[in-house]
């Protein structure tokens, strides 16, 4: 590990042990899997991760990161979130985030004084300076700590320390919420979740792991559901070979897809903001 790496690190663990303890917003992510690990190795007991069990969050993901927290030690508890009972969030505004993460963090405050952590933590990082997040808007107001982003920890060095300590998710392709999936302005509905952790699951199925559907509505009071399927560019070939072309089609059909199209730009990060005007995103 060279030197300015292990700044950083040792200042992360300084940031914890400054704490005393902490509830770890935990979701299995590259970031917060890390923080997880690290959080536990540094306190111990004075350390617990909590997910959120939610329909936006795929129930592969909430299986593998609670896997991830019997592999490496870690406790990791699970709390139920309503963020569907608020129709600020179902409508799907540039900033759904912010409600989502209010959600969030309303529900691990009471766990965290129950347990008695002192701060809570969530996996924001240095990477994501910059970037339009109303979620951290929301940790602000519940005084959440972002370590990560404290101790100067970009998303290149997350990795790079995740591989030193054997972490999987070193590796992992960027994640984000299922909602994500759906353009702002169409309501967020459970059922349309399912749709897209369907054909997300067939196409990763496939062997498409830098992949992302995109729920769109159109016809007649937005009745017909069609999808936009977002791979990596170097993969767009594989994917409009005929005989992975048809299987695709057919499973999406079957999902409930009436058309299934694809992004020929491929997937990049932030692509659901492209439609936002700068205003929008405060920059």
């Amino acid at each position: 590990m060279d030197a300015q790496l292990q700044t950083k690190f040792d200042r992360l663990r300084d940031l914890l042990r400054g704490y005393g303890s902490v509830l770890v917003a935990y979701s299995g992510g590259v970031d917060s899997a890390f923080l997880a690990r690290v959080a536990h190795d540094t306190l111990g007991a004075k350390a617990l991760s909590v997910i959120a069990d939610t329909p936006s969050l795929p129930r592969r993901e909430l299986a593998e990161a609670l896997q991830l927290g019997k592999e490496f030690g870690f406790p990791v508890r699970v709390v139920k979130t309503d963020e569907f009972d608020n129709a600020d969030y179902v409508a799907n505004p540039p900033n759904r985030c912010y409600f989502c993460k209010h959600e969030l963090f309303d529900k691990l405050v009471p766990v965290a004084k129950a347990e008695g952590m002192a701060v809570i933590v969530y996996g924001e990082n240095a990477s994501d300076i910059g970037d339009f997040r109303p979620g951290a808007e929301a940790a602000v107001k519940f005084e959440a700590r972002a370590p990560l982003k404290e101790a100067g920890l970009t998303k290149a060095d997350i990795r790079a320390l995740s591989a030193a300590l054997g972490l999987p998710t070193a590796q992992k392709p960027q994640m984000a919420c299922l909602s994500s999936r759906v353009p702002y302005g169409e309501p967020v509905t459970p059922q349309a979740l399912a749709m897209i952790e369907a054909a997300e699951n067939a196409l990763w199925d496939l062997g498409f792991h830098d992949v992302r559907v995109r729920h769109h509505r159109g016809g007649a009071n937005g009745a017909v559901p069609f999808a936009r399927i977002e791979v990596a560019p170097d993969q767009i070939a594989r994917l409009t070979g005929d005989n992975v072309r048809e299987t695709i089609v057919n499973r999406l059909k079957e999902i409930g897809y009436a058309y299934v199209a694809l992004d020929l730009q491929g997937y990049r990060r932030g692509s659901a903001n492209e439609v936002l005007k700068p205003a929008e995103t405060g920059n």
